[in-house]
């Protein structure tokens, strides 16, 4: 057998490996709910653990393996990005989270002023590192990871670095916060703000709110999911902002010519994928998606980012997480205690202006949100 005809018999081998593996670490997401009552280790971080532990006990990969790997890192991403666009409408902005989207919007600037001065000036990790942890922490955890890598250029030990980072905080919030909330006896209003705009993952807001819903004795209660329907949606305008970012750096970089106009710039350096990704968004909010669709292209977003996550593991040793994850997990838990701090104070000194806004909360609305909310995690 020609040494390229094996070569392309073990990327194969490897796509499907990423595939199977991502398909399986996913369906383990039904089997942690039945068990604990809500989703413990989301399907991509599954994904991403299991590859990391193969990648650590097989022999040294070949290269046409570890191309397999590569191709379902990069492409499972871009299609798994553009899938998740189908499952946002920029007409939830408009809905009943609508008023939460001051703190939203406070905490992303908060999110990636300290991700970025204490990753730079303190903590001394990459600028990707950084970009990452800020944007998982502000917005959905590992979805925003996932797109804003691919915008970036990150690379696999950045990314699996600040999936880490956000898995760990995010879990400890998910237990804790309903507890905290209701000990501290805060309305529901309160805990729908901070739950929805403190919690990364949107399966970490649905179990938050489980627990926080038999504590109150109220099955109906959907406050967080709608708020972090809002804060997901926002999505799209960070994207869109880093790849308008990073157009600029490139043209500062001497990547794109120096005379080429901001038009000719974006052109050069905006990821079609992202494009794509806004148009489905656009799709979904003019209703061209029914229900069920939504509901299928947030399976296959998942499924996909499961996958790729699965090929970004098969280039990590565990010796690099020693040696190098330490800081980005710091610095996982500095952004996340502030975004923690500025959420429960917003919640505090504005209590009357939450509660009014729960209280005048369309009922009706609520079936329609979490059923949305739902397919991002």
């Amino acid at each position: 057998m020609s040494d390229d005809k094996k070569s392309t018999i073990q990327m194969i081998a490897a796509v499907a490996l990423c595939a199977g593996i991502g398909i399986l670490a996913q369906n383990t997401t039904g089997l942690q709910k039945a068990a604990f009552g809500r989703v413990v280790v989301g399907g991509p971080m599954l994904a991403l653990l299991v590859s990391m532990i193969a990648c650590n006990i097989l022999p040294k990969l070949s290269k046409g393996f570890k191309d397999g790997t590569s191709f379902c890192a990069k492409k499972f991403l871009n299609w798994g990005i553009i899938a998740t666009g189908g499952t946002l409408s920029f007409a939830a902005i408009m809905g009943t989270g609508v008023k939460a989207l001051p703190l939203i919007i406070m905490n992303i600037f908060i999110s990636f002023i300290v991700a970025l001065w204490v990753g730079r000036k303190v903590l001394k990790v990459s600028d990707n590192t950084a970009t990452l942890v800020g944007g998982g922490t502000c917005i959905c955890g590992g979805t925003a990871i996932a797109t804003l890598s691919r915008i970036i250029k990150a690379n696999a030990e950045e990314i699996a670095f600040a999936m880490a980072a956000i898995f760990l905080f995010d879990t400890l919030a998910a237990f804790a916060y309903p507890y905290i909330i209701s000990a501290l006896g805060f309305t529901p209003g309160q805990f729908a703000f901070i739950a929805g705009t403190a919690i990364n993952d949107t399966s970490s807001v649905a179990g938050a709110q489980a627990t926080y819903q038999a504590l109150i004795g109220d099955p109906e209660y959907q406050g967080a999911l709608n708020v972090k329907l809002v804060r997901t949606t926002m999505l799209i305008f960070v994207a869109l902002a880093w790849t308008l970012i990073m157009s600029a750096k490139a043209k500062r970089t001497g990547e794109v010519a120096a005379t080429d106009s901001a038009l000719a710039v974006v052109k050069k350096t905006f990821p079609m994928f992202i494009l794509v990704f806004a148009v489905m968004a656009a799709l979904n909010t003019l209703g061209f998606f029914s229900s069920d669709g939504v509901k299928m292209l947030g399976k296959a977003g998942k499924y996909l980012f499961a996958g790729a996550l699965a090929g970004v593991g098969f280039k990590i040793k565990f010796s690099e997480v020693f040696s190098k994850g330490v800081k980005p997990i710091t610095l996982g838990g500095i952004t996340w205690a502030c975004i923690a701090i500025s959420s429960f104070l917003f919640a505090i000194v504005f209590k009357g202006y939450i509660d009014s806004a729960q209280s005048t909360a369309p009922e009706a609305d609520k079936p329609a949100v979490v059923q949305q909310a739902g397919t991002i995690k």
